[in-house]
């Protein structure tokens, strides 16, 4: 499936963008100018990644300081062990689009707990 996100250029280099989808997905603008898409909620709790800090090609979660790759959703850094899932970003005519993926997420147990009906 295909998504809109935003123009390009209402995207800042630097920045993130989260889509309130289910499960949530943000799109980074990094400093360079390249654009990735990941899951937007940590493997280790629900922490939202748009809200961390942009390094290269890395995001720092705002929680407990674990890093992903965007490039690869690989985490490099504990208390997560888990990588985020990534996502292919086209534009086209200026517009941003997320074609997502169709791998499961890995949502983290206090999310998957809930979704499950247990208590998180």
């Amino acid at each position: 499936m295909m998504i809109p996100v935003c123009r390009l250029a209402d995207l800042p280099r630097g920045e993130a963008r989260r889509l309130d989808i289910d499960p949530p997905v943000s799109v980074f603008h990094t400093d360079d100018g390249e654009l990735f898409a990941v899951d937007d909620t940590c493997t280790h709790q629900d922490a939202s990644l748009a809200d961390g800090w942009l390094e290269g090609c890395e995001v720092e979660c705002p929680l407990h300081a674990s890093k992903f790759d965007l490039r690869t959703g690989t985490v490099d850094a504990p208390p997560a062990k888990r990588p985020v899932r990534t996502h292919e970003v086209h534009v086209e005519d200026g517009m941003i689009h997320v074609q997502l993926s169709t791998d499961a997420p890995n949502l983290p147990p206090c999310i998957t707990s809930r979704l499950a009906g247990g208590v998180a």
